[in-house]
């Protein structure tokens, strides 16, 4: 798996190692602080084989194994929303651990929405499910480092920004890299506008944040290569959708243009009834087995 560390930069500035998915286009992180040695995962993947409907860890493996080297000591496990286009490892890894996992609290709102066109009622309970559930706002620490929640509706209604330390931000499915511009605003219960506005706040970060984001799908132009790291600097004068200020009506329409020419991803229907269950598949049946539920012509 394809892997790069963004170095600490200083007193409360921590060191960051990101993981490409390669077969979902996903970033995984390991963000640690330096000074303790105590770290926090962001988005970590579980292994999913579409065709033959079969989860496993091989991803969160690596990953782990990167922490015991690195000889980090986990303290929290985090999702930033409840993923379209991998199933969460966030269940597996709190029994692993023993760390806390923890996403935004609107997951609740999130799941209302899936349980209707689920037709599941009452099938999901994230507070069951998560051990955190985090407001706007909401602050924590890994280590010595603080961390603050920014609520960064858009892509789905609950999405979440970590902006850690003194240097750094986890933005999801929010900002694309530099050189792609934003993520899809077209999911049940997402939109543009909301988008703009998250965006607008991470932006107002200071320039020299780095912006960690959820999602690249290279080639890209001339880039072979996956990239997940640029500056709000950087964001506010390259990106294709916003730099330059761009306005909200001219991201709006670049933005549903886009949207309207896309499907759903192909883990989507998968992913939702797992990712809201905090990763844990659906319970066993009769049999021992699991099943998933997917509705026919709903979309």
């Amino acid at each position: 798996m394809f892997s790069q560390t963004s170095p600490s930069r200083g007193p409360g500035s921590p060191n960051v190692t990101g993981f490409y998915d390669q077969a979902s286009g996903s970033i995984q992180y390991v963000v640690a602080d330096p000074a303790t040695n105590k770290a926090a995962l962001i988005d970590v993947v579980q292994d999913f084989d579409p065709a033959e409907a079969r989860s496993y860890h091989e991803s969160a493996d690596e990953i782990l194994d990167f922490v015991t080297r690195e000889g980090l000591e986990v303290e929290w496990i985090l999702d930033t929303h409840p993923h379209a286009d991998h199933l969460m490892a966030s269940a597996w890894l709190r029994d692993k651990l023993g760390a806390p996992n923890a996403i935004g609290a609107k997951v609740r709102d999130i799941a209302r929405i899936w349980e209707d066109l689920y037709n599941m009622p009452g099938a999901f309970d994230p507070d069951r499910d998560f051990d955190r559930l985090f407001d706007d706002g909401a602050q924590f620490s890994i280590g010595e480092l603080k961390v603050r929640v920014m609520l960064s509706p858009g892509h789905t209604l609950g999405s979440i920004t970590y902006v850690v330390g003194s240097d750094a931000a986890f933005v999801h499915d929010s900002f694309m890299h530099v050189d792609v511009g934003t993520s899809r605003a077209d999911f049940p219960g997402a939109s543009s506008s909301m988008l703009y506005d998250s965006l607008q706040a991470i932006l107002a970060l200071p320039d020299e944040t780095r912006l960690f984001v959820g999602h690249d799908y290279p080639p890209v132009g001339d880039r072979q290569d996956p990239a997940w790291e640029a500056t709000v600097a950087a964001h506010k004068r390259d990106n294709p959708h916003v730099g330059g200020g761009a306005s909200r009506d001219a991201f709006m329409k670049v933005r549903d243009d886009r949207d309207a020419t896309l499907g759903l991803p192909d883990r989507i229907l998968y992913a939702l009834q797992v990712n809201l269950r905090g990763g844990r598949l659906p319970d066993p049946e009769s049999d021992g087995q699991r099943y998933f539920k997917i509705p026919a012509n709903r979309f």
